[in-house]
C-alpha cells in the first residue's frame, strides 16, 4: 500500500509539473470524440482518412469563423447602448445614495486609493495573467494538432500504446481504453447538446425581450455548459445583471424565471435522456471536482474537471471481468 501510495503521488507530482502538456492531450481527447464521427461517417462513404480529417477540420474551422462573423458586430453594437444604460444607472445610484445621506464621491476617492496602493500587487497580477494566456496559446494549439492526428490515426497510436504494455494486460488494456474514449465522447456530446438546447431557450427569451448582447449571451450560456452548476449559474447572473442595467429590474426578473425554468427542464428531463443514469454526478461531487481541478490547473482544470471525474466514476463502477462499457 505504502508502494503504491508513493507512486501515485510521484505521477501526481509529475503530472502536475507537466500540466499544460497533460490538459492539451485531455482536450485534444475531448475534440476527438466530438470530431471522429463525422469522420467516420465520410469514411464509410469512400473517403480516405487523410481526406476525411481534412474536411472535418475545415469544417470546424470554419464554423468557428462564422461565429465569430455572427458575434463580433451585434456585440459591438449592443455595448454601446450597454454604455449608455450604465451611465443612467450610475446616475440613479448617485440620486439614491444622496437620499441616504451618503458621499459617494467619498468611496470613489477610497477606492482609488486603495487601487494606488495595491499597484505593485495589480502589475504582478497582470504579468501572471500575460503568461497564463501565453500558456492557454500554446496548450491550445497541441490540442489542437493532437486532435488532428488522433482523428486521422489516433487507433493505430493507440494500438502502438497497448503493445508497449505486457502480453497478460493488453486485453484489460484495451477495454479500459475503448471504456474512457466512450464515456468522454458521451459525455462531450452530451454537454454540446444540452448546451445548444440550453443557449437556444435563453437566447430566445433575451432576444424578445430586448435585451442587449442577447446572442453573445447565448454563447456564453453554451459555453457555461462545460462548466455543470457553476457555469449556468454564471452565466445566468451575468445575463440577469445586463438586463437589469438595459431594462430594469422587471425584465431581470423574468430573464431570472426564465434561466430557472430552463436550467430546470434541462437537469431534470433533458440531461438525464442525453447523458443517461450512468454519467449522472451528484451535484456535490461536481463542486468538489471543480474545485478541486481549478486549484490544481486554473480555469482549464476547472473545466475538465466534471469530465475527468465521469472517467474516474465509470471505471470504479466497471465490473472486475472488465469489458462492459458504462451503459446508460
Amino acid at each position: 500500500m505504502l508502494g503504491w501510495l508513493a507512486l501515485i503521488a510521484v505521477a501526481g507530482f509529475c503530472l502536475y509539473q507537466l500540466r499544460t502538456v497533460v490538459i492539451s492531450i485531455i482536450i485534444g481527447v475531448f475534440i476527438t470524440a466530438l470530431l471522429l464521427p463525422p469522420a467516420r461517417l465520410l469514411r464509410s462513404l469512400g473517403l480516405n482518412s487523410a481526406l476525411a480529417t481534412a474536411i472535418v477540420f475545415a469544417g470546424g474551422l470554419l464554423v468557428f469563423a462564422g461565429l465569430a462573423v455572427l458575434l463580433v458586430p451585434p456585440t459591438v453594437d449592443s455595448l454601446a447602448q450597454l454604455r449608455d444604460s450604465v451611465g443612467k444607472v450610475l446616475d440613479d445610484l448617485h440620486d439614491f445614495t444622496v437620499r441616504l445621506g451618503l458621499d459617494d464621491q467619498q468611496l470613489v476617492t477610497q477606492a482609488r486609493e486603495y487601487l494606488s496602493g495595491q499597484g505593485r500587487t495589480i502589475t504582478t497580477g497582470a504579468l501572471a495573467g500575460v503568461r497564463t494566456v501565453g500558456e492557454i496559446m500554446v496548450g491550445a494549439i497541441l490540442a489542437v494538432i493532437l486532435s488532428v492526428y488522433f482523428v486521422h490515426g489516433g487507433d493505430r497510436l493507440f494500438r502502438w500504446l497497448v503493445d508497449l504494455a505486457p502480453a497478460a494486460g493488453r486485453t484489460r488494456l484495451t477495454e479500459t481504453g475503448h471504456l474512457i474514449f466512450s464515456v468522454i465522447g458521451r459525455y462531450i456530446r452530451g454537454v454540446a447538446i444540452v448546451g445548444a438546447v440550453d443557449a437556444f431557450f435563453i437566447g430566445m427569451a433575451l432576444w424578445i425581450l430586448g435585451v442587449p448582447i442577447a446572442l453573445p449571451l447565448a454563447v456564453l450560456t453554451f459555453v457555461g455548459a462545460f462548466l455543470p452548476v457553476v457555469g449556468a449559474f454564471l452565466a445566468g447572473l451575468l445575463a440577469a445583471v445586463v438586463a437589469l442595467v438595459a431594462k430594469g429590474w422587471l425584465v431581470a426578473l423574468i430573464v431570472v424565471a426564465v434561466t430557472v425554468a430552463v436550467q430546470q427542464i434541462e437537469g431534470h428531463v433533458l440531461a438525464p435522456q442525453v447523458y443517461g443514469k450512468a454519467l449522472h454526478l451528484p451535484g456535490a461531487i461536481i463542486l468538489v471536482a471543480i474545485t478541486v481541478g481549478s486549484v490544481i490547473a486554473g480555469i482549464a482544470g476547472a473545466f475538465l474537471a466534471a469530465p475527468v471525474t465521469s472517467v474516474i466514476v465509470a471505471l470504479l463502477r466497471r465490473p472486475a471481468t472488465g469489458a462492459t462499457p458504462v451503459r446508460a
